[in-house]
């Protein structure tokens, strides 16, 4: 991370003529709350941090223990390039503490910190992340009316949104995120913007940086962006494929010359964990009702619970390796979407992997087969398992999990199974129109 002192911040302030700070973190969901201060008042909040009311953010506090402080992460400190130059408006990634000044337990983001702990005690010094964020560009937020018709990779007339993603890009590496790719994606109207590997916490600040920056580049341009995973019938939802390494300073522990494969054996125990907790921590990684309309069969969304080299059919893919590209080699983890808390996703894939290294966890052998073309017989005898089909379903297998509560911890763990239960229970009673389409006019 960045090294900063609160004079180099200061400084900025005042070389910039930023007038406005917004103070940003997650609720338990991912979703950035914010509010802003003042220049004047910024030098003490960089001091002691900011109060707020807690017991109005989802997942926090109740009324009576409602007192919470926001802290600022000297490191996370960008000036938004969106807001007027004049009077500018710069944010800063908060963690958020109790009163007594000790990290609060309900905060995301030491979630992930407490994670990254238990790596460093096991002599991992960094998780590298590569989170591959999808999404669409709609005329507005009320129906999925698309902008083109274009395919992957197109480079048409069709692809509107050329001047959407490059805009999108700019303010991004404005704000310090190193930017690899942009393309059209899939589906009609979708695209994607991959930011270059990072250190997990760094990159879950840049996820929910990244969100809010296409949302507001779309609402200049006068559209609609959404993370939403599923949004039109029949075609390609949005997914967040993330790549994942750990590092012993700067050798690559996945990395292994000896190795037939090249693959070290810290890693094949790693995506065992992966394998094996995947649907434990499904409800995190795929924590909405729509998110499991994305996870069907048939769309690039892999359901099935194997890994293999090449196929992206599997759960797991792990790139191919080529010499000289030791530092690359790495795992992919193909369930996931743009939806989730990164905080909670990049927490809970980090313990499944490292309690898949504790443990000595035995991978299975790679799938190299279309396991869309198997047969649910074919896929039983082989041994390979299903993610759940529900969020319902996900929530049943994370509430037994003594993984994922010592991955959240219980106060986020208690919250977290009592949001999803009401959501899932709101979606499960709605009679849609599909239904009525077909039963009303024959029962």
């Amino acid at each position: 991370m960045l090294t900063r002192t609160k004079q180099d911040i200061l400084k900025l302030v005042k070389e910039n003529d930023v007038k406005f700070i917004r103070l940003w973190f997650t609720d338990i969901l991912g979703q950035v709350k914010s509010f802003a201060i003042t220049d004047s008042e910024l030098e003490g909040a960089l001091e002691d941090g900011m109060g707020f009311d807690g017991s109005s953010i989802t997942g926090y506090q109740d009324i009576e223990e409602s007192d919470m402080i926001a802290m600022p992460d000297l490191s996370t400190f960008a000036i938004l390039p969106w807001r007027p130059k004049e009077k500018a408006v710069a944010r800063m990634i908060c963690d958020v503490l109790n009163p007594d000044r000790t990290p609060y337990e309900g905060d995301p983001r030491y979630v992930l910190k407490r994670a990254l702990e238990r790596a460093k005690k096991m002599g991992f010094d960094h998780f590298y992340l590569g989170p591959e964020l999808e999404f669409f560009y709609f005329k507005n937020d009320q129906a999925p009316g698309i902008l083109d018709k274009g395919g992957y990779f197109d480079l048409t007339s069709l692809d509107v949104a050329s001047d959407l993603r490059r805009e999108t890009v700019l303010a991004l590496e404005k704000m310090g995120i190193h930017i690899e790719y942009s393309h059209h994606e899939v589906a009609p109207s979708q695209h994607e913007v991959d930011m270059r590997y990072q250190d997990a916490l760094k990159m879950a600040d840049s996820v929910i940086t990244y969100r809010v920056v296409v949302k507001e580049i779309a609402s200049k341009f006068g559209v609609y962006a959404t993370f939403m995973p599923k949004p039109i019938f029949g075609q390609n939802g949005s997914g967040m494929h993330t790549h994942q390494s750990l590092f012993k300073g700067k050798k690559n522990a996945f990395f292994d010359p000896k190795a037939k494969d090249n693959l070290s054996e810290v890693a094949r125990c790693y995506i065992a964990g992966l394998l094996k907790h995947s649907k434990e921590i499904c409800s995190i990684f795929a924590q909405t009702t729509n998110s499991y309309k994305r996870l069907v069969p048939g769309y690039e969304a892999p359901v099935y619970i194997a890994w293999s080299r090449r196929n992206r059919s599997a759960l797991i893919r792990v790139p191919l390796y080529h010499p000289g590209k030791e530092q690359a080699t790495r795992c992919e983890f193909r369930a996931a979407d743009p939806a989730c808390n990164p905080y909670l996703t990049f927490s809970a894939m980090l313990h499944a992997g490292l309690e898949g290294v504790e443990k000595k966890y035995k991978a299975p052998a790679p799938m190299e087969t279309n396991l869309y073309h198997l047969s649910d017989v074919e896929r039983k005898e082989k041994g390979i398992e299903t993610l759940p089909d529900s969020l319902g379903a996900a929530i049943s297998f994370t509430e037994a999990s003594k993984l994922v509560k010592i991955t959240l911890g219980g106060h986020i763990f208690s919250r977290f199974i009592e949001l999803k239960k009401k959501e899932w229970n709101e979606y499960r009673i709605q009679v849609p129109q599909c239904e009525l389409d077909k039963y009303l006019a024959i029962l």
